[in-house]
């Protein structure tokens, strides 16, 4: 979450001496691991299609993995006051690596959802882990462009991830062991890197009610957010498998997706930070509406289209996040933002968990294009909500707000596990 431009000097805790190559070693852990991961987001619903189950089996993985998330959010902090973060690191590592193994075990949907729950839980973890890490390690001139590379790197391992399935027999463990050997490659640069141990971290506090009344565009953009970014990564490849595009068709797809996460973000970003956001917000939203519909127009038919549409329709989507988070920050103050960010985590996951669920039941009956007709209303709903806002609410004064910095929805809201107990 992007700190107030008044309260940063206040709450940075980075030490201008810390080696950038221990920095690059979190960064490149969590990029190894988001190849890994970026397979098997491809690879599930392709070898279940592959292999005759009902699109409904992956829909219920896709809510397990979310269940994970949000017990991940909630349990990361006890674990990490537990044994420190180099170690929560290994350990959520370790997990990831025994959910892959399960999924290679074969085609048993029954213990893919429990696998995918386990994976659900210890990606959250990771990036909390992660990024606490590397707020604490960061001095403040230059964690603004840390973080901002910390999510670049993320989200090319994922695209690079979604296009390795093109290059794997389907029917074969080949892709839970190429996720396997990432994640074990991942734990080489964390478990040589000499960055110091943050501090013991404080208990972060849900007060979803204090984070309405700091920031209720925040909140709400969070719980879209959470929903829109679940609904079109998680069942885009579902629905396409279901459609009858081929394997390397989805892998094209998928991992064109995050371009638009790369390419739209900083100009809304850039916009964002010279007007009122929430002008920037509605019209992230309103090109997710879009999108979204153009989506169910060109609904099964040339893949050259489809992926400029998933490419501006996921790259909205995933602005909504960022945004929001740095909306929300510029309306908190110092004493605010660990409750806030831990509340608009949860509100994020809380939203990725309920709404693949509602799109899983709703697939059953009306066919997987569910998620598409899921994912505009929530778009439409939370354009007309900020609309609402603007009319109703005074922005915040442009001196007074923080700088914009990218996020992915694909990943956790930092929440500051770093700070220490007496702050």
């Amino acid at each position: 979450m992007s700190i107030p431009r008044k309260n940063r000097t206040e709450a940075g805790q980075g030490d201008e001496s810390t080696p950038l190559i221990a920095i690059a070693s979190v960064i490149a852990s969590m990029a190894l691991i988001a190849v890994g991961n970026g397979l098997m987001f491809a690879y599930i619903p392709v070898r279940l299609g592959a292999e005759g189950f009902d699109p409904t089996w992956a829909g219920l993985i896709i809510t397990g993995l979310s269940a994970g998330g949000l017990a991940g959010c909630i349990l990361t902090g006890p674990l990490v006051r537990r044994v420190g973060h180099a170690r929560a690191f290994m350990v959520l590592s370790a997990l990831i690596a025994l959910a892959n193994a399960a999924v290679g075990a074969g085609p048993h949907p029954l213990i893919w959802i429990a696998a995918r729950a386990l994976y659900g839980f210890a990606i959250c973890g990771l990036f909390i882990v992660a990024q606490s890490w590397l707020n604490d390690a960061v001095a403040n001139a230059i964690r603004g462009r840390v973080m901002a590379f910390f999510y670049v790197a993320y989200v090319a391992g994922l695209g690079v991830g979604y296009a390795t399935l093109a290059l794997v027999d389907i029917r074969t463990a080949d892709a839970p062991l190429i996720g396997i050997a990432f994640t074990a490659l991942s734990i080489l640069p964390v478990g040589l890197t000499r960055l110091a141990q943050p501090p013991a971290p404080q208990a972060a506090s849900v007060a979803l009610g204090r984070a309405w009344r700091i920031s209720p565009v925040g909140v709400a953009g969070m719980l879209a957010v959470g929903g829109l970014s679940m609904s079109i990564a998680g069942f885009a490849p579902i629905h396409a498998t279901a459609k009858g595009y081929s394997q390397a068709d989805v892998a094209l797809l998928l991992s064109a997706m995050p371009v638009g996460t790369l390419i739209l973000q900083i100009p809304l970003g850039w916009i964002s930070d010279r007007t009122d956001r929430r002008y920037v917000l509605i019209a992230a939203a309103a090109l997710a509406a879009a999108a979204g519909m153009f989506a169910l127009g060109f609904d099964g038919g040339a893949l050259a289209a489809l992926v400029v549409i998933y490419i501006v329709w996921d790259g909205a989507s995933e602005s909504i996040y960022s945004l929001a988070s740095a909306h929300a920050a510029d309306r908190a103050g110092k004493d605010d933002m660990v409750a806030l960010s831990s509340s608009l985590l949860f509100a994020w996951s809380l939203s990725g968990f309920i709404v693949p669920g509602i799109v899983t039941a709703l697939s059953a009956v009306f066919g997987t294009q569910a998620f598409i007709y899921v994912a505009i209303v929530i778009a439409c709903a939370f354009c007309l909500f900020v609309l609402l806002r603007v009319v109703t609410t005074q922005a915040v004064p442009a001196a007074e707000t923080g700088s914009f910095a990218p996020m992915t929805a694909q990943a956790p809201l930092p929440v500051e596990l770093a700070f220490a107990p007496d702050e």
